[in-house]
C-alpha cells in the first residue's frame, strides 16, 4: 500500500468535544499531518463558527466531518483503536509513548481502518471508551502538569504518525558538492594563499594543514562553497600583493 493510503485509514474521533474552536484547531492539526477522517460523537457545537475560524485552511476537514450519536458508530469498521489520555489510572491496556504506538498502528493501518480516540477536553476518556481500546497512548509531559490542548495532542499524535508511515521525508535543496579534486585543489590554493601572507611556517604547516583539512571535511564542501572560499584567497593574495605581506607573527596558532 502506497504510503498516502495508510493514512487515509486512520480515522481521528474526537468524543464529545466542548468547545467548537477545539474541533477546528483539531482539523488544522489533522490536514498538516495528512490525516482527513475526523469523526465527531456528539460534540456540544458543531457546525460552528469558531469551529471553521480555527480551522483556518483545513474547512474541507470539517465540512467531511462525520457526526455520530454513539461510540459504537464511530468505531464501525475500524479493526484497532488507541486511546489517548494523560490520566494515570487503573486500566488493563498497555500504555504505549506515541513514538512506540504509532509503528503498531501504521502496521494494523495497511490492512483495515484504524482509530485514534480522543476523549472530552475536561475529563478525557471514559471507563466505557477506555474498554473498546487495544491499548493506550500517553503523551511524555511535565508530571507537574500534565494538560495537554486538544488539538496539540493530535498534532503530536499526526506527527508520530507520519514519522512511523514514512511521510517524514521532506524535498531537500539540490545542493552540488564539491569533487575530491576541487577540494584538493582548494586546499593547495589555501596552503600557498596562508604561506604567501606568513601565516603558515614551515615548522608548523603541515600539522596546521592537517587541522584545516579536518575542519573543512566535516562541512562537506559544494561547489559554490569552494568557489566562494577560493575567491577570498584570490582577492587576499592581491591584497598582500598590493600592501606587503600581512604581519602575522600574532596570528599564529600555538602548538
Amino acid at each position: 500500500m502506497d504510503k498516502p493510503e495508510i493514512l487515509n485509514h486512520v480515522r481521528v474521533v474526537l468524543s464529545h468535544t466542548t468547545h467548537p474552536g477545539n474541533i477546528g484547531a483539531a482539523a488544522r492539526a489533522m490536514k498538516t499531518m495528512g490525516l482527513r477522517d475526523l469523526y465527531l460523537i456528539n460534540p456540544r457545537h458543531f457546525p460552528d463558527r469558531q469551529a471553521d475560524a480555527m480551522a483556518a485552511g483545513a474547512v474541507d476537514v470539517l465540512r467531511d466531518a462525520v457526526v455520530c450519536s454513539s461510540l459504537d458508530e464511530a468505531l464501525q469498521g475500524v479493526t484497532l483503536v488507541a486511546g489517548m489520555s494523560a490520566r494515570v489510572r487503573d486500566i488493563s491496556q498497555e500504555v504505549f509513548a506515541p513514538r512506540e504506538a504509532m509503528p503498531l498502528l501504521v502496521q494494523q493501518a495497511m490492512r483495515q481502518p484504524v482509530a485514534l480516540l480522543f476523549g472530552t477536553e475536561m475529563s478525557g476518556l471514559t471507563n466505557q471508551e477506555l474498554a473498546r481500546c487495544q491499548f493506550m497512548v500517553r503523551i511524555p509531559a511535565n508530571p507537574s502538569y500534565t494538560s495537554l490542548n486538544l488539538a496539540a495532542a493530535v498534532q503530536l499524535i499526526g506527527y508520530e504518525l507520519r514519522l512511523a508511515s514514512g511521510q517524514e521525508e521532506c524535498a531537500l535543496p539540490e545542493v552540488c558538492p564539491a569533487s575530491a579534486e576541487q577540494v584538493e585543489r582548494f586546499f593547495r590554493h589555501m596552503e600557498d594563499t596562508l604561506t604567501e601572507i606568513g601565516f603558515l611556517r614551515a615548522q608548523q604547516s603541515t600539522k596546521l594543514m592537517q587541522k584545516l583539512r579536518r575542519l573543512y571535511a566535516r562541512a562537506r564542501l559544494e561547489q559554490e562553497e569552494i568557489n566562494i572560499l577560493r575567491g577570498i584567497l584570490t582577492v587576499t593574495t592581491d591584497f598582500n600583493a598590493r600592501h606587503g605581506v600581512i604581519e602575522s607573527n600574532e596570528m599564529i596558532l600555538k602548538k
